[in-house]
């Protein structure tokens, strides 16, 4: 039997670039998507991210549709996160989403750099962020 399987490293930031992904909050929202994921067949490998945006390493299989997955995990979190008042305002995802496939021999670099974020980011921007990822793609 031959499995066939999808990685893909999604980045979304919140709405204005708000920091209203706090450690609490981080904690508590990772969770619960890998949870509601899990409940959808959709295999989250890693999660992680910082005040204002995220990381999701996912295996997907290939008759999975990454936008509407996209669209369940967003839409289920933001409902979730103004449900609970985890986050005190009215909370919302930026409707900008950066998407890279990731191939098998590569997943645990991606997952270990997911994994860092906190420590990433004490030094780098999001901006400074995504331009590697940009560089990189043109390579």
């Amino acid at each position: 039997m031959v499995q066939v399987f999808l990685y893909v490293h999604i980045i979304w930031s919140t709405s204005n670039r708000n920091r209203f992904l706090t450690k609490p909050v981080r904690v508590v929202l990772f969770s619960h998507m890998k949870k509601v994921a899990e409940e959808k067949g959709i295999h989250v490998i890693e999660v992680n991210g910082v005040e204002d945006h995220m990381h999701l390493l996912l295996q997907m299989h290939p008759a999975q549709n990454l936008s509407q997955v996209m669209r369940l995990l967003r839409a289920e979190s933001t409902e979730w996160l103004n449900d609970t008042q985890l986050v005190k305002q009215e909370f919302s995802w930026s409707e900008e989403i950066i998407a890279y496939s990731v191939s098998p021999g590569s997943l645990q670099q991606v997952a270990n750099f997911i994994e860092r974020q906190e420590e990433y980011h004490l030094n780098k921007s999001f901006e400074s962020e995504i331009e590697v990822f940009q560089k990189n793609d043109k390579q």
